[in-house]
């Protein structure tokens, strides 16, 4: 059984100030959806599935989907504000989408394999989805031992300034035991610093493990999400900005023993697009990498 690659492309990149899973940025007008879809062939995925919204599903499909004809099976799903449980309706006024992990709800219906999960428009390397289809490979017929990927913080940072991460905590077997955001991440003399809750000066190794929102799951998470989602939507269902995050199912699942999450380490690197300054960056990344060898242009054909 083949795992399936799980794509959260429903968001609009309201900093970038368009929709950046769409952009053009290798070579041959590659996006970087595209290079992660590459990878996931040839590290022995067999399924993509994106999650989108219906107010683009016509541009996405001809400026995406065309492309992996006769290359790999690929599905839709969309998120939507109204995708909501049973006895429950989105606020008036609400336009905020409802989270990541709302967004992985979404492929309840299509997934019934080992899948991981990713965002569209983050650049994951070759080497993260060759660690990540080896976990999942060995994750069939298994439920509630689930895996990430942890990307070494020095392979995350942006020259142009300072980065949130979700910093990882492990226990002896590598399992997750906490994911804390940190704040303003970045170089200072040579060195990795954050400053802490208690505005102290914190250093980093540059081989400590963050999230890049690169996971592994079974489809027994979809029913603890569904679960966990109604309790969410009874807090917070009120709010207008309220988000179901993916670490804050992880963290759930983990806190109260009824999951486990295995980190594995990648020597990728991590890059993408958050502001518009960032993409002259990511096209000079990405015609080192076919200049180097790493991949084709066109990568598909």
């Amino acid at each position: 059984m083949k795992p399936t690659l799980f794509i959260l492309a429903a968001g609009m990149g309201s900093r970038y100030g368009g929709l950046k899973q769409l952009d053009g940025v290798g070579p041959s007008g590659e996006t970087i959806m595209d290079y992660s879809v590459f990878d996931a062939i040839r590290a022995g995925f067999g399924k993509i599935v994106f999650v989108i919204r219906h107010d683009f599903e016509e541009d996405f499909k001809q400026k995406i989907l065309s492309k992996y004809e006769n290359h790999i099976k690929v599905e839709l799903c969309y998120q939507d504000l109204n995708a909501l449980p049973g006895g429950f309706t989105c606020p008036e006024g609400r336009t905020k989408p409802w989270g990541t992990n709302h967004a992985v709800l979404m492929g309840k219906d299509v997934i019934n394999e080992p899948f991981a999960v990713i965002n569209a428009d983050d650049f994951y390397g070759r080497n993260g989805f060759e660690v990540l289809g080896k976990a999942l490979y060995e994750m069939v017929g298994k439920e509630n031992d689930y895996c990430m990927v942890g990307y070494r913080v020095g392979n995350t940072l942006s020259e142009g300034g300072t980065v949130n991460r979700g910093v990882c905590t492990t226990d002896s077997n590598n399992y997750l035991t906490t994911v804390v955001e940190r704040t303003g991440i970045g170089y200072e003399d040579d060195k990795i610093v954050f400053v802490d809750e208690n505005n102290q000066k914190q250093y980093l190794d540059a081989n400590t493990h963050v999230s890049m929102n690169m996971w592994g799951f079974t489809p027994d998470y979809f029913l603890h999400s569904e679960e966990y989602f109604i309790n969410f939507l009874k807090q917070f269902g009120q709010e207008m900005k309220s988000e179901f995050y993916i670490p804050t199912m992880v963290n759930y699942l983990i806190n109260n023993g009824i999951s486990k999450v295995k980190v594995l380490d990648t020597v990728s690197e991590w890059f993408g697009i958050t502001y518009a300054i960032d993409r002259a960056g990511v096209v000079e990344k990405l015609q080192s990498l076919v200049d180097a060898g790493e991949y084709p242009t066109p990568l598909f054909k």
